[in-house]
């Protein structure tokens, strides 16, 4: 396990869309043995540590899962460097004040859907933002607790240190981050409600780290429909991020999209960053 007296590291997020499959594909194998991320922050691993046949002993592995619905949502973290602290779910250092139950009375917060790990100079999360439904049955519930909820806790964090966040944030911010914007305007990942959730994080202070290095660049999508060929088509939209407390801005030395993994109807996205 090694310590943060490096350079910089790769900080890499994908939500796997199941990781006991994507491992049984041998596409997360191909994907360690290619990238090698210093950390790996995951989502919708759909399992529970031990679940998976894993065998990365450079890892130190967290994993939050569903304590209300086997096999679904989870996220992970996965790190060469040793943690100091460890947090599960929302909000850190204090108990939730916010209940986080959508109209049908889920609790998102038993949903396994955020880990925080501290490090020496900085905090990391992963996230696995709650899905609006194409219904929209769960809308109102992201836009008026989710979101809110969620920035409270990573600005709960910035009082102590700089904050990168990461994950399916289930949103597509701007028209350039989906192919085809005027057909899905109000659709479930392009609503005003959605887009006002990830202009919030903006404005709060943290930077779309993508953004820095590919500012007005279009056709770059980190999640493709399952249906109608979509992903050789490029039919697709980014609402997978890397979003870092603007602090961090000039220690990020690269941000890029994994478009050539598979394994997943989401492909990785990550960072480079000086320590």
């Amino acid at each position: 396990m090694c310590t943060m007296n490096t350079a910089s590291i790769t900080l890499i997020s994908w939500n796997v869309n199941g990781i006991r499959a994507t491992i049984k594909k041998g596409d997360f194998q191909k994907f360690i043995q290619k990238y090698n991320p210093d950390i790996l922050c995951l989502q919708e691993t759909k399992a529970e540590q031990g679940q998976a046949a894993i065998d990365l002993p450079q890892y130190e592995e967290y994993w939050n899962s569903s304590s209300t619905k086997k096999g679904y949502s989870g996220t992970a973290i996965f790190t060469k460097i040793k943690p100091l602290s460890i947090q599960l779910d929302i909000l850190s250092g204090k108990p939730l004040e916010k209940k986080l139950h959508d109209e049908q009375g889920r609790d998102a917060a038993l949903e396994g859907r955020v880990v925080t790990l501290e490090f020496e100079k900085y905090f990391v999360v992963t996230v696995y933002t709650p899905n609006s439904k194409d219904d929209l049955s769960r809308l109102t519930f992201r836009h008026k607790q989710w979101d809110p909820t969620f920035l409270e806790h990573v600005k709960f964090l910035e009082k102590k240190k700089p904050v990168i966040f990461c994950g399916d944030l289930n949103v597509a911010h701007q028209e350039i981050d989906l192919a085809r914007p005027k057909e899905n305007i109000g659709a479930c990942g392009f609503t005003d409600e959605e887009r006002e959730g990830l202009n919030n994080y903006i404005d709060a202070g943290f930077v779309d780290t993508f953004r820095l290095f590919h500012k007005d660049e279009k056709d770059h999508y980190t999640w493709w429909s399952m249906r109608s060929n979509a992903r050789p088509r490029n039919i697709g939209w980014r609402i997978d991020y890397v979003m870092a407390s603007k602090i961090l801005k000039t220690k990020i030395e690269d941000a890029f999209i994994l478009s050539d993994v598979f394994g997943s109807d989401h492909c990785p996205v990550g960072i480079k960053i000086k320590i």
